[in-house]
């Protein structure tokens, strides 16, 4: 653990606050549900528990050593440290976003895996997002379904719970978040008419070299 904070603390802890509004704009979660969280070096900060968006200030974001031990903040420590701390063990994340959002938390009721509908999907990390076995919320075995659900992946979905996606950046992690709630719309309005069409794996694959050829990001 590091002697002393990031010197870029300030600017981590207004970029949660910001992104948390704005998660609740988009209506991502309501009142206080889902959180955000951003690592720095052996630091993360995450927004507080129990509290709305609207609410969360500078001083209420939580940070904490890498054990989860509160070094900074007024607020109380997320009851979902360890979904955040499991990932953070376990990818290359550096923010970590997690909602409750409508159509993910719907589509996760209803289905193993959210299928190729559109192929923007592979920015996620594959051609489906997995949906982790329900688990009761900030349990380790919460934790564990959800890093098993984004091995080799960005985002996945939890069941009867929400959504939790990560990126290299509090941005790319928000959008990826954003992204994964308009897949999961999509699925669910397609399947209001009918079976939707799924996109094959050549297909995904023409995709992918297409992108590279266009030196597109992340394979859209």
């Amino acid at each position: 653990m590091s002697a002393n904070p990031p010197a870029d603390l300030g600017e981590a802890r207004a970029a949660l606050v910001r992104f948390g509004q704005k998660m609740a704009a988009d209506r991502l979660v309501v009142g206080s549900a889902g959180n955000l969280s951003v690592r720095l070096g052996d630091t993360v900060l995450i927004t507080p528990s129990g509290v709305a968006y609207d609410q969360i200030t500078e001083a209420s974001i939580c940070v904490l050593d890498a054990e989860g031990n509160l070094l900074e903040g007024e607020g109380k420590r997320s009851s979902e440290w360890p979904m955040h701390r499991r990932i953070y063990e376990h990818t290359s994340a550096r923010a970590v976003v997690h909602t409750h959002s409508p159509f993910a938390t719907a589509v996760s009721t209803v289905c193993d895996e959210l299928p190729a509908i559109h192929y923007t999907i592979l920015r996620l990390g594959g051609p489906t997002v997995r949906v982790a076995p329900y688990t009761t919320f900030g349990s380790d075995g919460l934790a564990g379904h959800a890093a098993a659900a984004l091995d080799d992946r960005a985002g996945a979905l939890l069941q009867n719970h929400g959504a939790i996606v990560y990126g290299k950046s509090l941005d790319e992690a928000y959008d990826r978040a954003l992204l994964l709630e308009w897949l999961a719309e999509v699925y669910w309005r397609a399947r209001l008419i009918g079976s939707p069409r799924i996109l094959s794996e050549t297909e995904l694959d023409d995709v992918s070299r297409q992108a590279r050829a266009l030196r597109y990001p992340g394979g859209e």
